[in-house]
């Protein structure tokens, strides 16, 4: 019999998301830094691990005909390079939510160096591709981790 082996899941700090990742080969371009494509495949790991750890059954919404999260802006700075090997924390913060709409800061950490900022607006969206109400649960578990400071 095989021992289960289950993937990596992140986990909420207070209000913040932290979801760690390792920069492999894969994610490298010719030079050996981070391909600037592969950290916006590490901030979505980060973001469904996020919906994930608060309730969030994406992939249930989206077989009922709910809907799903279509990402309509998304910002990003690039501050400093990563490479090969290295081990990367992910910290994701949703600081605001509207009837059909969240918006969530992520930041990528190398340690303390502070590598990528970005800000991320997804909306709601119908198959139809227009956007709807997300599930009131949704919205409830966000606003449970919006703080203080995200109501100014």
């Amino acid at each position: 019999m095989k021992q289960e082996i289950k993937p990596f899941e992140g986990h909420y700090d207070g209000a913040h998301h932290m979801f760690a990742v390792r920069v492999y080969y894969e994610d490298t371009d010719f030079s050996g830094i981070v391909y600037h494509g592969s950290y916006v495949r590490f901030l979505e790991r980060a973001r469904s691990d996020m919906l994930a750890r608060i309730g969030i059954d994406q992939r249930d919404a989206f077989e009922s005909g709910d809907g799903a999260y279509a990402i309509t802006q998304l910002n990003v700075k690039y501050k400093l390079a990563a490479k090969f090997d290295d081990a990367l924390t992910i910290i994701s913060h949703a600081h605001k939510v509207t009837g059909a709409r969240v918006y969530i800061a992520q930041n990528i950490y190398r340690g303390e160096e502070h590598i990528i900022a970005a800000e991320i607006e997804a909306a709601f969206i119908h198959s139809s591709g227009r956007p709807v109400r997300q599930p009131k649960a949704w919205v409830e578990a966000f606003r449970s981790k919006l703080t203080d400071e995200d109501y100014k």
